[in-house]
């Protein structure tokens, strides 16, 4: 199946070429018109098409065209199964934000090879493996879902290599009349860091895919919220079992002894310290001579180690109940979230507190964006600026700590919006909305820019600003910043204007890392460290 890191962070390699030629989008395959048809949707609105079907000498095949802020992927897939319903050949087609989509698989005898923008190998095939494409149109991860439903134990072998898993986990009604059915939620484990959700017919045949973005079938098309809901119940089901399993709460106080601790305020290490906490809290803390601890207690010998404060996340889009206790068990106990889904951001946090959930403390802003082609997929949408308000207002009534600007939201509105957020105490920040500089939009109110790019659109030529809310963000830094005069008046000037008002950046440095450095095929540098540590598919 796809990869699924692709679908979200397609443009990560925006300049990577590639020595397959790329075909042109006018030479992709064109769906009959008995193709099952699925749109693709989000709150934001339709994104696009993408279509699956047979052949008539049974060639499956699949095309998809979409577009997400800008970025565009034209894609087809077509590919021959052999007898244990698992790819023989494929072959993808097409271009994507990180350029051409061109990938081939083929199994001869017992070995199997594969190339693709970012990879190429072979190996051994005994027929019942399925190849996990890097990328491809939804037809990829259909005919996967499919095979991997229909498998012995509902699990299959993975090209290059691993085991997938599915799981069925609730069944819901939708569609009504004679349109109403059964569908059922399987839960796909083995392809990335959290179980993947999969609506299928009774039958096994895939009906939808949604996860922030909807797959759904043309008749279909606007039951992606009642989807949404009953997936979210059904995976919300599984996270008490983590949490009680994996949680262990302290009845006495708890002595971490002979620790290593850094001094924040004198900006040293002190060595062999003794750190209490009792109830959540830290009651004591000083050389392990000098510090008691309390009778009862239970003891943690730290000789040779050093005890740290928990870390912060300072920019994750949570992605669900999985993520926290990844985050957990990297240290991080803080997560500031700039932008989701308001209504899971508040579910997660009522399910926390009740112990159901485990979970880092998320400070969540809420994403209001305009209406348009480019709308986040996510995003509380304002067509006025009495609107815009009212979802600022509506951000500090549901406890969230900031409000996030984007893209299509009017310029226009930003004094006034940004001063009800300032009134009700919230920190803005964001994208900078589509034409202006971000100098305006700091002039306007700004607490912070969220993404390096955007600092940097401050120099680049007016014409560049034409597709700032699509590809441009990426492919303008991308062109001129490397031969920027920061010391310009226009750069020299936003950089004092930031120190000066104390207004932050939230680089993100990492993202565009992975952007612009790696050439084809590279991992990125921050992503090296981690290298086999991940399930198969997602490297």
């Amino acid at each position: 199946m796809i990869r699924l890191a692709a679908t979200t962070a397609g443009f990560a390699a925006l300049l990577a070429t590639t020595a397959i030629a790329q075909t042109p989008t006018a030479e992709l395959a064109k769906p009959p018109a008995t193709a099952t048809h699925y749109i693709i949707e989000s709150t934001g609105g339709k994104h696009g098409d993408s279509y699956v079907w047979t052949s008539a000498d049974g060639t499956r095949m699949g095309r998809e065209s979409m577009n997400l802020r800008g970025q565009v992927w034209e894609t087809d897939m077509s590919g021959t199964a052999g007898p244990n319903g698992v790819p023989v050949s494929m072959t993808i087609r097409g271009v994507t934000p990180a350029g051409n989509a061109a990938e081939t698989f083929a199994a001869k005898g017992s070995t199997a090879s594969w190339k693709s923008p970012i990879d190429a190998g072979s190996g051994a095939f005994d027929g019942k493996a399925f190849y996990s494409s890097q990328g491809g149109p939804a037809a990829t991860n259909i005919w996967f879902t499919e095979a991997l439903i229909a498998a012995p134990n509902h699990t299959l072998a993975l090209l290059p290599g691993g085991t997938a898993h599915a799981r069925k986990l609730a069944s819901t009604t939708v569609g009504g009349g004679g349109a109403a059915k059964t569908v059922d939620l399987w839960a796909i484990t083995g392809v990335g860091n959290s179980p993947f959700p999969v609506w299928a017919n009774t039958d096994g045949t895939v009906f939808a895919v949604t996860f922030g973005i909807g797959y759904l079938p043309e008749a279909y098309a606007g039951e992606q919220a009642k989807l949404e809901k009953a997936q979210s119940a059904a995976l919300a089901a599984e996270a008490p079992k983590i949490a009680h399993a994996l949680v262990k709460r302290p009845t006495t106080p708890v002595a971490f002894t002979h620790v290593r601790t850094f001094d924040a305020d004198a900006l040293v290490f002190r060595t062999d310290q003794t750190v209490v906490v009792d109830r959540g809290m830290i009651v004591a803390v000083g050389p392990a001579a000098a510090t008691a601890v309390p009778t009862g207690a239970q003891i943690i010998a730290g000789k040779g180690m050093t005890l740290v404060p928990g870390m912060w996340d300072c920019h994750m889009h949570v992605g669900d109940d999985y993520t926290g206790p990844q985050e957990l068990s990297l240290g991080v106990t803080s997560v500031r979230d700039p932008g989701n889904d308001d209504v899971q951001t508040m579910d997660r946090r009522a399910r926390e507190a009740k112990g159901d959930l485990l979970f880092p403390h998320v400070y969540p802003s809420s994403l209001i964006d305009g209406k348009g082609p480019y709308t986040a997929q996510v995003a509380n949408v304002a067509t006025s600026e009495a609107e815009a308000i009212r979802l600022v207002d509506r951000a500090k009534a549901n406890g969230f700590t900031g409000v996030k600007f984007y893209g299509t939201f009017d310029p226009a509105w930003l004094p006034a919006t940004i001063r009800q957020a300032h009134k009700d105490g919230l920190h803005v920040h964001g994208h900078i909305p589509h034409g202006i500089r971000p100098s305006v939009a700091l002039a306007d109110g700004y607490d912070e820019i969220t993404h390096i790019n955007w600092i940097v659109m401050e120099g680049v030529p007016e014409s560049a600003l034409a597709t700032d809310n699509g590809i441009g963000r990426f492919e303008a830094p991308g062109r001129y910043a490397k031969d920027m005069d920061m010391g310009s008046p226009a750069m020299s000037a936003i950089v004092a204007t930031m120190a000066k008002n104390h207004i932050y950046s939230d680089p993100t440095m990492v993202t565009f890392e992975g952007l612009y450095v790696p050439d084809n095929g590279d991992l990125s540098p921050a992503y090296a460290p981690f290298a086999g540590t991940l399930p198969p598919t997602t490297e």
